[in-house]
C-alpha cells in the first residue's frame, strides 16, 4: 500500500458504543504520505498501551535514563471508570499528544510500531448494522480542537444527506452512491470532497452530489465576503464553463465567496468566476500547512454539470450569477475607496517663506530730519 509515513492524524471525535457492552472509541482520520486517508477507531486503553510500548522501545527519548532528555509527550493514564465526561475532556490532550508525536524524529514518528497501530484493521470497516437494538452515538470534536466538554453537542452530530444523482467512484478512496442513497457526513473538506459513510461503506463523495434532507443545500453556504481574502493558485486550471476563471500557477487572486461544493468565487482585478478551491493556497501560508488534494482526486464536479439530478426540494435558493458578483464587487470596492482616507501624494519640499525686502539705507539728511534730538546730537560728530 506504500504507507511509509503518516502526514497527519486528525481526531474527529468519539463514539459511544453499546455492543458487546457500553464503551467509547475515538475516531481518527489518518492521512498517509501517499495521500490516502483512512478513518480508524481506537479505545483509549489501546492508545495508552501503545504509548507504554513506545516508551519501552525508546527509553532515552522517554526520559527513563535522564528526565531532561525526554521528548516523547506525556499521556494521562486511563481512569478507573471512563465515562462520557472523561472521553470528552481528554480530547484536547489526545490531539496535542498526536501532534507532538508526529513531529518527533523519524526513528520514532515512522517506526513500525506507530505505523502499524494506525493502519486500518478489519474492525474499522465494520459499521453498525440495522439489526442492532441501539446504534452508536457519535460526538464530533469541536472545530477549535480544544475538546472542552461544554463545547460537545451530541449525540449523533453526523449530518445526514441524500444523493441527488448516481456517482461512480474514480479512485479507491472514493465511495459510489446511487440517486436516493442516504449517507452520514463525517468530514466536510473545503475542497468539495466530503467523507461519508453508509452502512458498510466509507469514502469521499463530491459535495455537489449531496443535499440535506431538511432544507436546500444552498442555504448552508456562507455569505459572500466582497472584501476578499488573498490566495495563490498552486495549480493552473483552464476554464471549461463560461462562469469559470482560468488561472496559472502562482497567480494571486482574492476569494470573495467560499462555497461548500469546492468551487469558490474568486476575483482577479475586475473579473470574477468559479475556481476549484483545492488548487488554491492562502497567501503567506507555508506549503507544508496547505491542504493537499487526495491522490487520484481532482476538482469535484459542479452541480450545474450533473445530469439527471433529482432533488427532493421543490425550490432552492438561487445562487448569484457572475454578473451579480461583479456588480456587487465593484460597488463594494468603490464604497471602500470613498470611505478610506485619500492616498497622500508624493511629498514636495515645503516652499521657503519669502524674506521681507531690506529697505535701502536712508540718507543722512533724512535721518537727521526724522530722528530725535538725542540721536541728532550723537550723529552730529559723524556727519
Amino acid at each position: 500500500m506504500g504507507d511509509t509515513a503518516i502526514r497527519h492524524i486528525a481526531l474527529l471525535g468519539f463514539e459511544k458504543r453499546f455492543v458487546p457492552s457500553q464503551h467509547y472509541v475515538y475516531m481518527f482520520l489518518v492521512k498517509w504520505q501517499d495521500l490516502s486517508e483512512k478513518v480508524v477507531y481506537r479505545r483509549f486503553t489501546e492508545i495508552y498501551e501503545f504509548h507504554k510500548t513506545l516508551k519501552e522501545m525508546f527509553p532515552i527519548e522517554a526520559g527513563d535514563i535522564n528526565p531532561e532528555s525526554r521528548v516523547i509527550p506525556h499521556l494521562p493514564a486511563p481512569r478507573w471508570f471512563d465515562g462520557q465526561r472523561a472521553a470528552e475532556s481528554r480530547q484536547g490532550a489526545l490531539s496535542e499528544y498526536l501532534h507532538t508525536l508526529l513531529a518527533l524524529p523519524t526513528k520514532i514518528s515512522r517506526c513500525p510500531h506507530l505505523l502499524n497501530f494506525f493502519k486500518v484493521r478489519p474492525d474499522d470497516l465494520k459499521l453498525p448494522t440495522d439489526s442492532q437494538a441501539k446504534k452508536p452515538e457519535t460526538y464530533l470534536m469541536p472545530k477549535d480542537g480544544r475538546g472542552n466538554a461544554a463545547d460537545i453537542t451530541g449525540p449523533l452530530i453526523l449530518q445526514t444527506y441524500r444523493a441527488i444523482a448516481t456517482y461512480e467512484k474514480s479512485s479507491p478512496s472514493e465511495m459510489a452512491v446511487t440517486a436516493g442513497d442516504v449517507v452520514d457526513v463525517v468530514e466536510k473538506s473545503e475542497s468539495g470532497w466530503w467523507f461519508c459513510q453508509a452502512k458498510a461503506r466509507r469514502g469521499w463523495v463530491p459535495a455537489s452530489f449531496l443535499e440535506p434532507l431538511d432544507s436546500p443545500d444552498e442555504a448552508e453556504d456562507p455569505e459572500p465576503n466582497y472584501a476578499g481574502e488573498p490566495y495563490i493558485a498552486i495549480k493552473g486550471y483552464t476554464a471549461v464553463e463560461e462562469d469559470e476563471v482560468s488561472l496559472s500557477e502562482g497567480d494571486a487572486i482574492e476569494v470573495i465567496h467560499k462555497l461548500l461544493d469546492g468551487w469558490w468565487v474568486v476575483r482577479k482585478e475586475d473579473a470574477t468566476g468559479y475556481f476549484p478551491s483545492m488548487y488554491l493556497q492562502k497567501a503567506g501560508q507555508a506549503p507544508a500547512q496547505a491542504p493537499r488534494p487526495g491522490r487520484g482526486r481532482g476538482a469535484p464536479p459542479r452541480r450545474s454539470t450533473i445530469r439527471n439530478a433529482q432533488s427532493i426540494h421543490q425550490r432552492a435558493r438561487k445562487r448569484l450569477s457572475q454578473d451579480a458578483y461583479r456588480r456587487n464587487s465593484v460597488r463594494f470596492l468603490q464604497q471602500r475607496g470613498r470611505q478610506s482616507p485619500q492616498r497622500a501624494s508624493p511629498q514636495t519640499p515645503p516652499r521657503a517663506k519669502p524674506q521681507p525686502a531690506v529697505p535701502p539705507r536712508p540718507s543722512a539728511d533724512l535721518i537727521l530730519h526724522r530722528c530725535s534730538e538725542s540721536t541728532k546730537r550723537k550723529l552730529a560728530p559723524a556727519i
